[in-house]
């Protein structure tokens, strides 16, 4: 099951419920009050029944956030471990350290109404040289910390700011428009297994392909239980949250994001992000 925020050709905003090749529109409802009711499949069904159903090509896709904080971890997958030792020499012991470390890595990156939703633009800082994608699987979770859904995520880095000290990590990931998530959000029980569930990202510069890589989540160091214990710990989420688990595909050391270039993530279960780079 399926489910996202969804702006009509009217210019309303609702949300809407993918029924098969259908968008099954949900007035009155938030996103929120369905993700976190106890039984949110069972929730979602109710506010569907006798919905109006209309072809998915007539909607736009919205951020599927409303009031969550959306935060990340880092260096769950060993290409990531790799690539952050590369970048900032200096610190690879730490990186290395925090890959095999009980406590992962686990950072603030963005509000809700910073973060870019399908089709929006991603930033790239004008102060920064090295700039690339990170996608990820996102958790969707509740705030009594249950993990109720999955989305996609494009943790936006700059490479060469956080790669001169990891202190500037905050500068090199947390700014407008450094973070997008949707298209929808796939409920737990819909989400295929994490040995079946790829990841590939897709840049494309000037109608061409520029990179192409993907990975499967089974390739994470750290479970989502892990992870979302570890989040939890001393911090509430009264809106819930949204947490990136990490990426496992990175684009080579000499590849850096410019402005026109449209990232595509998709992950299987969930569908396709995709996202225009530009400045401010």
């Amino acid at each position: 099951m399926r489910i996202g925020n969804v702006q009509l050709v009217s210019g309303e905003k609702v949300v809407c419920w993918l029924d098969g090749e259908q968008a099954r529109i949900l007035p009155s409802v938030k996103l929120a009050e369905l993700l976190h009711a106890d039984a949110p499949a069972d929730a979602i069904r109710k506010a569907g029944a006798g919905a109006t159903t209309i072809p998915l090509d007539a909607v736009k896709w919205l951020a599927p956030v409303e009031r969550q904080e959306i935060w990340a971890a880092g260096v769950t997958y060993k290409r990531s471990q790799e690539a952050r030792e590369r970048e900032s020499a200096g610190a690879a012991r730490f990186y290395d350290l925090v890959y095999s470390a009980p406590r992962p890595e686990l950072f603030f990156k963005s509000p809700a109404w910073r973060a870019s939703g399908p089709g929006e633009p991603v930033h790239i800082r004008r102060d920064s040289k090295w700039n690339v994608p990170e996608p990820e699987l996102a958790l969707v979770i509740s705030p009594r910390l249950k993990l109720v859904g999955f989305t996609i995520g494009n943790d936006m880095s700059s490479r060469d700011i956080e790669g001169e000290n990891p202190l500037y990590l905050p500068q090199a990931k947390f700014y407008d428009r450094a973070c997008a998530v949707g298209p929808c959000i796939t409920l737990v029980d819909a989400m295929p297994k994490p040995d079946e569930t790829t990841i590939r990202l897709l840049i494309e510069r000037a109608g061409k392909p520029a990179f192409d890589g993907s990975t499967r989540v089974s390739s994470m160091k750290r479970t989502f239980e892990e992870l979302l214990d570890w989040l939890g710990k001393e911090t509430s989420f009264p809106d819930g949250v949204i947490l990136l688990t990490g990426t496992g595909v990175v684009p080579p050391d000499d590849f850096t994001l410019a402005a026109g270039d449209v990232v595509h993530i998709d992950i299987a279960g969930i569908g396709r992000l995709t996202n225009v780079v530009a400045t401010r």
